[in-house]
């Protein structure tokens, strides 16, 4: 199928389930993430064949570091292999990879912000798809980040007393301007957000690029997520009546 023709341009997924996938296997946690990679290949393989143009996924979120420090560590590392081994391959394919969060974290390990400042670079001329990994990314945390940053622009520092007048930073100005302080400003609003797993709450995740996103929530445990299941989601996302507030 051709997503462009259909009005579907970008697709958000919450890659939830995991855990549970390997604990009903009586299997460690974190053999389900490793189960979980095989899905995410063959979600990107299936938007490459189906020529979307964005796909974003939630990799770690700036609550996941509550996770036990063996979990956290084996999710740095994951995410380093997975760049380490599938990079070349996927960009090969025409994939454009791009990491939004907290990168700056002194949290994250060294080796990880290194190979995703690398990645960014090596895959900028692909054009294929756009990648969004959501690593250490808390939407809150984006937006505050945000409302900060358009204020220092506009003043060179941050006052403790601002008038919002004309000349000034007027809330025209905010409203034409504010995506521009978010951490991809080029990325577009999702028109899908799938949320595997059977849980029914964002999470934190694109909070305000939600806004008119069609929700849909599935029961299927990540691991088990595959491409026939991405062309159940766009079924249904094509029979379903976007208003944007209209009648």
């Amino acid at each position: 199928m051709n997503l462009s023709n259909q009005n579907l341009n970008h697709i958000a997924i919450i890659m939830d389930g995991n855990g549970r996938w390997a604990e009903k296997q009586g299997l460690e946690r974190t053999v389900g993430h490793a189960a979980g990679e095989r899905s995410l290949s063959e979600v990107i393989d299936w938007s490459l064949k189906n020529n979307l143009n964005w796909l974003t996924v939630y990799a770690f979120s700036t609550e996941n570091w509550a996770r036990t420090d063996e979990e956290v560590d084996y999710l740095m590392f994951f995410n380093r292999d997975l760049l380490t081994r599938r990079r070349d391959e996927f960009s090969k394919k025409g994939v454009r990879f791009h990491f939004i969060g907290d990168l700056k974290d002194k949290l994250i390990p060294d080796e990880n912000k290194k190979l995703m400042k690398e990645t960014e670079i090596i895959t900028k001329a692909n054009t294929e798809l756009n990648l969004v990994f959501a690593f250490n990314y808390g939407s809150k945390k984006e937006i505050h980040n945000a409302a900060y940053n358009i204020v220092r622009k506009n003043f060179g520092y941050f006052p403790w007393n601002i008038k919002l007048s004309a000349g000034f930073l007027t809330k025209k100005y905010i409203e034409n301007n504010f995506k521009n302080y978010m951490y991809l400003p080029e990325m577009p609003d999702p028109d899908l957000l799938i949320r595997t797993a059977g849980e029914k709450r964002l999470s934190n995740f694109l909070l305000l690029q939600l806004s008119y996103t069609e929700l849909m929530f599935v029961d299927t445990l990540w691991p088990d997520f595959n491409g026939e299941s991405m062309d159940k989601a766009v079924k249904e996302f094509n029979n379903r009546n976007r208003k944007y507030g209209g009648t």
